[in-house]
Order: structure tokens, then C-alpha cells, then sequence
């Protein structure tokens, strides 16, 4: 059982402060819940904490630049960041500024606990050199719960270097994670080297990683330097590692045992100074079973595992990424287009056998074709062959694919009640009502019970059923 510490709480909702209070409290812990920075120095003055929870933005400064100066007076303090700025660049400056972990907004209570838990008992923070302030294009692009997973992970190892194996479906984004490890890491400024193992004879693989000597083969006219070489002080990706055959994988795990290697033909040992990045759409854990791959390179390579979601189960990410590539295409000098809500809807009902990278193609491929400045849930319907918006929604697509199908319909057929400023009331009462409904139903018709299942008061249930002609029983 973990043990119990004292708990200090910073956000400037009250709410939050009270559900986190609660949860920590019931866990055993002693917690002071305070909103601003001036409160956390006047806290801290009557004695540090045992674990430090804060939000980012708050009234009075900003939450990450105040961690980086309290980890350097509390060395071994452990800090956990919250932020409702969820991309992979806020994850990544906490980690910067010796934050103990990340959770993004919304986040789990449960996963709060473990962390304090976690972080009690490991009695001091990671330590990570800061990279710099400049300002960086985001290198990934999503912001649902999948892709909160797969930041913290990447936050955590681009301090070291660690072996990183990255697996998904083929288009989900592997040489992106990978080029950020690099480029947010200490050898950012030494070569990023990527080799596709499946596009490379198997004859001449070990030629290309590890180079070779004038005469070692025929054709070998020159001594040639391999990708180990290439990468020196950088990073080697190992794209599509399950599709290397098998006498190579032995050359290549000798090389990460010995941190050495030597070329094809040579006999010098040249040290492998790289990080490696290893990436595949294959289940390897299989392919040892059947005996194509090696159990012991396995392990080598599986240090820290990064699973990448294939893009249908990060459906909400839909819309943040088709207009990413939809700006990204007018910036190639391709027309501006833009995408209708409807449009949307649309594209978070297809299943994306292609992942991002189909995605991709397809706002590139509408940019162009598209005759309209919006393109429309009919344009994208005639290119990929998307069933019609009022299609019955997938039972995980959630309330927000919902509204985007709702909204589509809308569109489609009364397109001026878009703009006619009742929307906001009539979708609204759309969710309301069956909500209010399966409640009364659940407490038996109890109408102060249904209420305090809402977390309204009896009388705003009262008039909400008079106002959507809902009858009580």
C-alpha cells in the first residue's frame, strides 16, 4: 500500500480543486488546495509539500515556469502538471522543467492517484536538460485521450536514449514520432538517419547500415559509409524492423550489445555512437513465436514500446488534423479550402484503412478538386464513397460524432436554419430531453431524485419538463 503524504493542489477552478481535495483525501493523504502563485509561495512558506499538483494557466503567472524554480530551491520535489493545453509541446516542456508527470484535462481521478501514489514513492523528480524557448511546429497532431498516452511516453524519454520501439498500422504517424524524439532531444543537432528494412535486397541490408570497404563486393569501388555512420551522435530509425531478415538481425544485435560495429569487408571496430528508433506495423511478439524474428532483439529493441491508435480510434482528432492538412496543402500553394461541419461528419465515419497518411492524401486530393471555397459532406462522399450523414452513428463514436451527424442532416436539408440563431436551443434540447428522461425513468419517476442525478435543483428540473413538454409519470 502506498503511503500517505501531504498533498498540495494548485488550480484556479474552484471545482477542481474541490474533486481533487476529495479523491486525494480518500486515498489517505493530507491535501491544501490553493488558485493563484501568490497562495502556493504563502503555502510553501509554512513548509513544502510532499508532492506538488498544478494546472499551467493560472491567475497569476504561468504554472510551468514557476515549477522550473521550485525543483531547483526543493530538489527531489514531485511535481504533477495538469493542463487543458494538451498537445505534445506541453507535455514536453513539463518534462523540460523537472515535472514528475503530465496528465491532461480532462483528466482520470483514478490516474491522479496513481501518480501521486507513483510519485510518493519514488521521492524525487526526473531531471531534463531544457531545450530551449524557441518556438517549434507541432510535430504531431491530436489532442484525444490516445494521443495524450503517446505524448507522455515521448515526454518522458527524449532526456535519454533509451531504445524506442514504435508500433501501429501502416499511415498512423511512426517516422513522426520518431523525428520528434530526435528533434526534442540532446542530439537534435546531429543527423536524423531513417532506413526502411523492407525496401532494402536482403543481400545488401547489412552493406547499408553498417557501410563497407572499397573491393569488399563487386561494384564496391569506393569505401562507402553506412547509416550507423551517417547517424554518428544522432538518431537511426529502423523503419519497418519485422521485414529484416534473419541473418541480419544477428549482425544488428551484436551491435547493440558491443556498442560496436565494423564494416562490410573492414576489421577497424568503429563505435555506434546512435540512438536507435525502431518501428513496425508487424505484431513482433508473433513473428518470435513463428521464429522469424529474434526473441533476444526483441528485447533489445522493446526498451520503451510506443503504441501509435490507428485513426478510427481517435475519431475526434478528425477534424483537428483534416484541417491541419487542409492549411498545410495551401501553404504548398494549393487552394485555401475549408471544411463544412457537415464534411466532418463524414470523415469520422470512415474507417481509414490508410490511417493519417490516407487522411492526408484526401485533403490534398479535395483541395484541388473541390470547385467550392468549403468543401462539403458531398464532396468527400464522392471520393472515398462515405455512406450519407444521417447513416446511424457507430455505438463508440460518442456524443460528439452525434451532433457532427445532427449538424449534417441539417445542413443538408435545412441548410438556412443553420444561421437562423435558434441551433444553440434546439440541439441542445435534443440531448436534454432524453437525458431527463432516462433519468426520471432510472429513479422510478422520482423527480428530486432524477435532480440531484442531473446536479440540478428540483424546481430547474420542473421547469426544463414544462418547457420540453416532457410528461412526469
Amino acid at each position: 500500500m502506498s503511503r500517505a503524504g501531504r498533498i498540495l493542489v494548485v488550480d484556479d477552478d474552484a471545482a477542481i480543486r474541490a474533486v481533487i481535495g476529495q479523491s486525494l483525501r480518500r486515498a489517505g493523504h493530507e491535501v491544501k488546495a490553493v488558485g493563484s502563485l501568490a497562495e502556493l509561495d504563502r503555502a510553501f512558506a509554512a513548509g513544502a509539500p510532499d508532492v506538488l499538483v498544478t494546472d499551467v494557466v493560472l491567475p497569476d503567472g504561468n504554472g510551468l515556469d514557476m515549477v522550473a524554480g521550485l525543483v531547483a530551491d526543493h530538489p527531489g520535489l514531485p511535481v504533477i502538471v495538469l493542463s487543458a493545453q494538451n498537445t505534445l509541446t506541453t507535455a514536453v516542456r513539463a518534462t523540460e522543467v523537472g515535472a514528475y508527470d503530465y496528465l491532461p484535462k480532462p483528466f482520470d481521478l483514478d490516474a491522479l492517484t496513481q501518480a501521486v501514489a507513483g510519485a510518493l514513492a519514488r521521492g524525487e523528480s526526473d531531471s531534463v536538460a531544457p531545450i530551449g524557448e524557441e518556438d517549434r511546429a507541432l510535430p504531431l497532431i491530436g489532442r484525444s485521450p490516445a494521443m495524450q498516452e503517446v505524448y507522455r511516453v515521448i515526454a518522458r524519454v527524449v532526456s535519454n536514449d533509451l531504445t524506442v520501439l514504435i508500433s501501429g498500422e501502416s499511415g498512423t504517424g511512426k517516422e513522426l514520432v520518431a523525428r520528434a524524439i530526435h528533434d526534442l532531444g540532446p542530439r537534435r543537432r546531429a543527423p536524423f538517419v531513417a532506413i526502411n528494412m523492407a525496401a532494402i535486397p536482403r543481400e545488401l541490408i547489412e552493406a547499408e547500415l553498417f557501410g563497407h570497404e572499397r573491393g569488399a563486393f563487386t561494384g564496391a569501388q569506393a569505401r562507402t559509409a553506412g547509416r550507423f555512420e551517417q547517424a554518428a551522435g544522432g538518431t537511426l530509425f529502423l523503419d519497418e524492423i519485422g521485414d529484416m531478415p534473419i541473418e541480419a538481425q544477428t549482425r544488428l544485435l551484436r551491435v547493440l550489445q558491443s556498442g560496436e560495429f565494423t564494416t562490410v569487408g573492414g576489421a577497424r571496430a568503429i563505435r555506434a555512437d546512435v540512438r536507435i528508433v525502431a518501428a513496425t506495423n508487424r505484431d513482433l511478439a508473433r513473428l518470435v513465436a513463428d521464429g522469424q524474428f529474434r526473441e533476444d532483439l526483441f528485447y533489445r529493441l522493446n526498451v520503451v514500446p510506443i503504441t501509435l491508435p490507428a485513426l478510427r480510434e481517435r475519431r475526434q482528432d478528425m477534424a483537428l488534423l483534416a484541417r491541419h492538412f487542409l492549411e498545410r496543402a495551401a501553404e504548398g500553394g494549393l487552394p485555401s479550402k475549408q471544411l463544412s461541419e457537415g464534411a466532418v461528419g463524414v470523415l469520422a465515419q470512415h474507417d481509414w484503412p490508410g490511417n493519417v497518411r490516407e487522411l492526408e492524401n484526401l485533403m490534398r486530393r479535395l483541395a484541388v478538386l473541390s470547385r467550392d471555397v468549403v468543401i462539403t459532406a458531398a464532396d468527400i462522399g464522392g471520393v472515398i464513397g462515405a455512406p450519407t450523414p444521417e447513416t446511424v452513428v457507430p455505438s463508440d463514436a460518442g456524443i460528439e460524432q452525434a451532433v457532427r451527424t445532427r449538424l449534417a442532416r441539417i445542413e443538408r436539408e435545412e441548410p438556412d436554419r443553420l444561421d437562423d440563431g435558434t441551433l444553440y436551443d434546439r440541439l441542445i434540447a435534443e440531448v436534454e430531453r432524453p437525458l431527463i428522461e432516462a433519468m426520471l425513468a432510472r429513479h422510478g419517476g422520482n423527480q428530486l431524485r432524477a435532480a440531484r442525478a442531473l446536479g440540478i435543483n428540483r424546481n430547474t428540473l420542473r421547469k426544463r419538463l414544462d418547457t420540453l413538454g416532457i410528461e412526469p409519470r
